[in-house]
């Protein structure tokens, strides 16, 4: 059934790690997506007669595999997601056929109505990931909300957000008596000046820290 502006899509972050990323396309914008998967872990097996100067480089180097042929229905076995970057509706619907029967992601850029997952624009301080969908009805308005998350949320939430992670081990480790006691702890941290701390360039340790909150520190 096709998609409209109406869709509601169920926010997630999912693992790609080592998991078969099947695209079909070799341009500027295949390229874009194929540069996230693999940024995030995913095995990349790509499907086009003619790719880009980034993409032949990505497979001389191992990083992708390049099939240097257009696309036949059956190059999606195996595949956990699926993008479909090309010019072509008729290469575009039977991706996205295959796909749906086989219970693959899909995503048909920029057709929503063959899409089973859209892509937000997405902020990324280390861990932490804000991630902004208009669900496909004005991706120009979500690329202005992230120019504005990235001016008010700096690079320090990086190792702010790496540091309470740390911090959170150390507490779940040793402090016994589950979340009724955790649970204030965690929060007495979130409401501190840490963050302006390292934002003003100091750099307490994990230890540091749990020092201060549950070793005779605040609390």
């Amino acid at each position: 059934m096709g998609r409209d502006y109406t869709t509601r899509y169920y926010p997630v972050y999912l693992d790609l790690g080592d998991r078969l990323a099947v695209v079909v396309g070799g341009g500027a914008v295949a390229a874009r997506k194929i540069r996230t998967l693999v940024d995030y872990g995913a095995r990349v097996a790509v499907i086009a007669p003619v790719a880009v100067p980034e993409l032949e480089r990505f497979a001389a180097e191992g990083i992708v595999s390049l099939e240097r042929r257009g696309y036949v229905r059956g190059d999606l076995e195996g595949a956990f997601i699926v993008v479909c970057a090309t010019d072509s509706e008729e290469v575009n619907r039977a991706v996205y056929a295959e796909a749906e029967q086989r219970g693959c992601l899909v995503n048909v850029v920029d057709v929503p109505e063959l899409c089973n997952f859209i892509v937000p624009s997405i902020v990324r301080r280390g861990q932490l990931q804000l991630a902004i969908s208009t669900g496909g009805a004005a991706p120009a308005v979500a690329k202005r909300l992230r120019r504005h998350v990235e001016e008010h949320v700096g690079e320090e939430w990086g190792p702010y957000v790496e540091l309470l992670g740390e911090v959170r081990m150390l507490v779940m480790e040793r402090v016994p008596g589950g979340e009724a006691v955790r649970k204030p702890i965690f929060e007495a941290i979130g409401a501190s000046d840490l963050l302006d701390r390292i934002r003003s360039g100091d750099s307490p340790s994990a230890e540091d820290v749990y020092g201060e909150f549950v070793g005779g520190g605040s609390l």
